[in-house]
């Protein structure tokens, strides 16, 4: 069975608070804490964009499995929707880092947050096919958001590395569903420099109908019900929607909370789900089953089923966890955030 034989993350060090935001622009700083439960979200520094954040969470996930040499992965993704290029691959400079051989396919997917999932399914499938020993498929962004609007409170940065194959499995991936609908819930022309979405339509008609039909369908094909997995995890634009849609399929909230850190670190877009995925990973046992539902905008989601095998007790603590991450931080004010992020148009430093 083609299954995850490692991973590995990375999150920036820096952050800002709700409360900061929100006093620049007079804003309610409780209501959108309330509204998004989002306490504070992570931003890239200055030298930190797409690449060197996909770049760490790659060699972690080749530090965890010391067997992989990065010379054997035949085929390497990286989903995001913020590469740093408009004409050049994001994958190539990723491959060339980790010392990856030329004799590889390499690409950049987009779809919206799901990017990252769509480039695991691509490696699963070459896996399967035996085209390459291991595929990796890299979920990462440095999100955009316009000043003052409501995804600025949420818009992250972080990123999440997966090594496919069929040798040292430390979680079977038992099976994968994927839906697709054309919903213009949220949408970046090019050249603009921040994106916009449909407020409220972003919810029922997209989100939720992606997600609960992606993982019923799943479901449906597995023979699963929500009492045979131990986690959960939804794609987490926001503290309030997974949660809903655990509630609306029937999944216990406890199944939830390990793998919802959007609460700590922001919607981190392409990494979300992967990086929810990995903060089970780093706690769950053998024989633990875990369901994973990613969302993109635009609109779709994929689901997975996985089941951890033992050999993940060996693997785990070889490369810095999703929680080192989370607590490895410091906290700027908006001024600084402005800077790191490069709103100051037109200003050269």
């Amino acid at each position: 069975m083609v299954g995850i034989v490692s991973y590995g993350v990375y999150i920036p060090r820096w952050r800002i608070k709700t409360e900061e935001i929100a006093k620049v622009w007079d804003q309610d700083a409780d209501r959108f804490k309330e509204g998004l439960l989002v306490e504070e979200k992570s931003v890239p520094s200055l030298d930190e964009d797409t690449v060197t954040l996909a770049v760490e969470a790659a060699r972690n996930a080749l530090n965890r499995s010391p067997e992989v040499n990065a010379k054997e992965i035949g085929a390497l993704y990286v989903g995001s929707e913020s590469h740093p290029y408009a004409v050049k691959p994001t994958a190539t400079i990723v491959a060339e880092a980790i010392d990856a051989t030329p004799s590889l396919t390499a690409a950049d997917m987009e779809f919206a947050c799901k990017a990252g999932t769509a480039g695991l399914q691509a490696c699963m499938g070459l896996v399967k096919a035996e085209y390459v020993k291991y595929g990796m498929a890299i979920g990462a962004d440095t999100a955009q958001a316009q000043p003052s609007d409501a995804l600025e409170y949420t818009a992250a940065a972080g990123a999440a590395a997966y090594i496919i194959g069929r040798d040292s499995v430390i979680a079977d991936i038992e099976g994968t569903y994927s839906t697709t609908q054309d919903v213009p819930d949220f949408w970046r022309r090019e050249g603009e420099g921040y994106p916009q979405h449909g407020g409220r339509f972003t919810g029922e008609p997209a989100y939720f109908t992606q997600v609960v039909n992606c993982t019923r369908g799943l479901m449906e094909r597995l023979g699963t019900k929500p009492k045979d997995y131990d986690y959960a995890v939804f794609h987490q634009p926001n503290g309030k929607f997974p949660l809903r849609a655990a509630q609306i399929l029937g999944f216990d909230k406890e199944k939830v909370m390990p793998g919802l850190i959007v609460t700590k670190i922001g919607n981190t877009y392409s990494g979300a789900s992967l990086l929810g995925l990995a903060s089970v990973l780093d706690q769950a046992k053998q024989g633990d089953r875990i369901l994973v539902t990613s969302y993109g905008s635009g609109a779709g989601s994929d689901s997975f089923s996985i089941v951890v095998t033992n050999l993940i007790e060996e693997k785990r603590d070889l490369a810095p966890s999703t929680e080192f991450y989370i607590n490895r931080k410091e906290y700027i004010d908006y001024a600084h955030y402005s800077k790191f992020k490069r709103q100051l148009r037109g200003f050269v430093n």
